[in-house]
C-alpha cells in the first residue's frame, strides 16, 4: 500500500492543487484518483496563469471567445470552468459515493473583489450557477468583508472555499460564517446540507519568520499553527451548537490544508504532509508534493486533537519576538495583494494570447 493511500485511509482528503486543460486532455488527472487517492482539486489564479502561459491547449478557445466579443474576466471564467466541469464530472461518482462530503473541485471569485461583500456574493452567486455542477466550491477569502459574503452565499445555497485563512481565529470567524448561514436557512425550512471547506494556509509561516527566528525554530511554525486550528476544529465539531445544526441535516465544514509544499530547500519536501495527516480534513497537494510523499514519504500517524505541543511551540516563538495574531493579518492582507498581482498578470496573458491569436500569430 502507498502512502498516499494510508492518509487516504487515515480519513484525511488528498487533493490536487492544479489543474491544466493538457492534465484532463492526457489522463493525467485520472491517473491521480487511480494510483495516488487523489479525491478532488483546487486551483487558483496562477494556476491558471501558469497554465494558460505554458503551451497552446488554450489557444483555441481564446480564439474562439475572442472572436464572440468576449475579453478580460468573462473570458477566462468562462475557460477556466470548462475545465472545472471536466473535473467535476471526474469526481462526480466520489461526489455521490460520499454523499457531498469529497469529490469537489474550487473556483475563485475575482480577488478584486476582497474587500466587496456585496460584490463576492454576486459574484459567487453567478460562479455557482454558470458552473452547473453541484460539486463545485467557489472560493472566497477570509477577510473580514469576505466572512460577511461567506455567511450570505451559504444561506444562498453556494457552496464556498473559505481561502486565504491563516490562523486559529481566522479559521473560527469563518466557521462562524458558515454557522450562521446554516442556521438562517433551517429558519427559513431551507435545506441545511450546504458544502464548504475553511483552508489554512500553512507554508508561509515558515518562509515569513525564516530568518527571524533561531535555527532549532524553523519550519515548525506553520505545523503549530495547523496543530492549534485542528483543536480549534475538533472543538467545534463536538459542540452542542454544532450538534444542534448535524441534527437538522447540516454537513460539516472541514478544514482543509492549503500551501502544503516546503519552501526550504533544507527541509523534507514531505513536511507538512506528514505534520497535518488528520481525520476528517483535506489537504491539497501540488503535484510535485503529491509524488515526492507518494515516493518517499512517511506517515507517523494521525495528528493529536488535543493540538499536540503546539501552544509550547507558539510560545517559543513568542519568545522570539513573533508577534503571531500580527503575523497572521499581514499574511492574509499579503496573501490577498499576491492573488491580486496573479490576477492581473492572469487577464494580462490572455489579453496577450487574444490579439496574437486574432493577428493570426502564435501566442
Amino acid at each position: 500500500m502507498n502512502t498516499t493511500q494510508q492518509l487516504h485511509d487515515l480519513g484525511q482528503s488528498l487533493w490536487l492543487d492544479n489543474i491544466t486543460r493538457e492534465l484532463l486532455d492526457n489522463g493525467g488527472l485520472r491517473d491521480y484518483v487511480d494510483k495516488f487517492s487523489i479525491t478532488g482539486l483546487t486551483s487558483n489564479p496562477t494556476i491558471f496563469d501558469e497554465a494558460i502561459g505554458s503551451g497552446d491547449a488554450y489557444d483555441a478557445g481564446i480564439r474562439e471567445k475572442t472572436r464572440a466579443g468576449k475579453s478580460g474576466e468573462v473570458l477566462f471564467i468562462e475557460l477556466a470552468l470548462e475545465d472545472l466541469r471536466r473535473a467535476a464530472d471526474l469526481f462526480a461518482p466520489i461526489f455521490q459515493r460520499t454523499g457531498g462530503v469529497d469529490g469537489w473541485v474550487s473556483m475563485e471569485v475575482s480577488p478584486l473583489l476582497a474587500a466587496d461583500t456585496a460584490g463576492s456574493i454576486a459574484a459567487a452567486t453567478q460562479i455557482h450557477r454558470q458552473a452547473a455542477r453541484d460539486n463545485l466550491f467557489v472560493k472566497i477569502p477570509g477577510t473580514p468583508a469576505g466572512v460577511a459574503a461567506i455567511e450570505e452565499s451559504i444561506f444562498n445555497g453556494v457552496p464556498v472555499n473559505v481561502t486565504l485563512l491563516f490562523s486559529r481565529e481566522q479559521y473560527l470567524a469563518a466557521a462562524e460564517a458558515y454557522l450562521r448561514g446554516i442556521e438562517r436557512r433551517i429558519a427559513k425550512g431551507l435545506d441545511p446540507k450546504v458544502g464548504s471547506v475553511a483552508s489554512l494556509f500553512v507554508s508561509r509561516w515558515d518562509v515569513a519568520v525564516k530568518d527571524k527566528v533561531p535555527p532549532e525554530l524553523r519550519n515548525q511554525l506553520g505545523i503549530a499553527i495547523g496543530q492549534r486550528s485542528y483543536l480549534a476544529y475538533r472543538e467545534l465539531l463536538a459542540s452542542s451548537h454544532w450538534q444542534k445544526l448535524a441534527a437538522a441535516g447540516a454537513q460539516p465544514q472541514r478544514l482543509l490544508w492549503a500551501s502544503t509544499g516546503t519552501k526550504d530547500p533544507d527541509a523534507a519536501d514531505t513536511l507538512y504532509i506528514s505534520a497535518l495527516a488528520a481525520p476528517d480534513t483535506i489537504d491539497t497537494m501540488p503535484e510535485k508534493t503529491l509524488r515526492a510523499f507518494a515516493d518517499h514519504g512517511k506517515l507517523g500517524g494521525a495528528m493529536r486533537e488535543d493540538g499536540g505541543d503546539c501552544e509550547t511551540m507558539l510560545t517559543r516563538f513568542a519568545n522570539a519576538g513573533v508577534d503571531i495574531d500580527a503575523l497572521a493579518s499581514r499574511l492574509q492582507v499579503e496573501g490577498a495583494a499576491k492573488f491580486v498581482t496573479s490576477w492581473q498578470e492572469l487577464l494580462k496573458r490572455i489579453a496577450t494570447k487574444s490579439a496574437a491569436l486574432s493577428a493570426g500569430k502564435g501566442a
